[in-house]
């Protein structure tokens, strides 16, 4: 049993299970954070890791090579943990796998340095601060929104245009957007049941998944917003963003040719917001040029 659980794997397992249990503590006696994920989960708990991993390895004198070797292997069974627990999407965990495997990485690196000087002082020093700064971070509010705006200029008049934004035809054209291609749901189609304000739309995706929607400004040929009423609980998205709103403003250029412009607001409820967000914004970005192109391509089409 001692052969088993040797110094490299008790870095990995105590962690882990460290990660583990302080996220659960944080969701027992903090209720408003079962709804969030926090800065510190994705920075202050990596780096953590990598101080205890390394706590467990610093007799074995790691060459930096080997240490970020350790630590990417760290990375692939926190994920393989959270897949299995969190039952986390496979997108999602390789979104986060850089912000993982850089702090990891980076706490490892810190340790190594920490342990070297055996100032066991400075080391709960440094310990203690990190907690206080998650203890801190939980407790703090989080909210964030955003709009993500895109616009493209079709050869048609706004009159043909704005037949194929409030409902188009579906999608067959194949993904160019690299999370689409390797799983990641892309929108194929959009319906309604009237063309009128009050109108209920529906946004379907290509695994089957569909956004409700209602119509809440209908201004023909120049203006479409909706209300996302509910979305799908599906493990990419579900507790990590929520899609608030959609419109397309159509603008007459006077030259037989429309600007067609998307926009799409939503919150996030994952952070660090500086990191989160480029990926939010770059899906958003991809949904709107996807759905445009395509109405760009049944108007020019007629």
């Amino acid at each position: 049993m001692k052969q088993i659980f040797t110094p490299l794997i008790k870095g990995y397992l105590f962690s882990n299970l460290f990660a583990f249990a302080l996220m659960g503590i944080t969701k027992l006696f903090i209720p408003s954070s079962d709804s969030v994920l926090i800065f510190s989960e994705f920075v202050i708990i990596p780096f953590l890791m990598g101080i205890i991993s390394t706590w467990f390895w610093r007799k074995r004198e790691l060459r930096s090579r080997r240490l970020m070797w350790y630590s990417c292997i760290n990375v692939f069974i926190a994920i393989g943990l959270s897949a299995l627990f969190l039952k986390e999407g496979s997108i999602c965990l390789l979104i986060v796998s850089p912000l993982l495997w850089t702090f990891i990485t980076a706490g490892a690196f810190a340790g190594q340095k920490m342990f070297e000087r055996s100032n066991n002082t400075l080391n709960i020093s440094v310990v203690a601060l990190l907690l206080l700064i998650f203890v801190a971070d939980s407790l703090s509010q989080h909210n964030y929104e955003n709009e993500v705006s895109d616009q493209m200029v079709i050869n048609a008049p706004v009159s043909e245009v704005w037949q194929h934004v409030v409902a188009f035809k579906r999608i067959k054209k194949e993904n160019k957007y690299w999370l689409f291609k390797i799983g990641m749901p892309s929108p194929v189609e959009s319906t309604v049941d009237g063309y009128h304000l009050g109108a209920k739309r529906k946004c379907i995706f290509s695994n089957g998944y569909t956004f409700d929607e209602k119509i809440v400004t209908y201004n023909v040929n120049q203006n479409l917003t909706f209300d996302v009423t509910h979305q799908p609980r599906d493990p990419e998205i579900m507790g990590h963003i929520d899609i608030l709103r959609g419109q397309f403003l159509l603008k007459d250029n006077g030259d037989n040719t429309t600007t067609l412009i998307g926009n799409s607001w939503y919150r996030l409820y994952v952070f660090p917001v500086w990191y989160y967000d480029i990926w939010a914004q770059s899906i958003t970005r991809n949904v709107h040029l996807r759905v445009m192109e395509h109405i760009k391509e049944l108007s020019e089409n007629k």
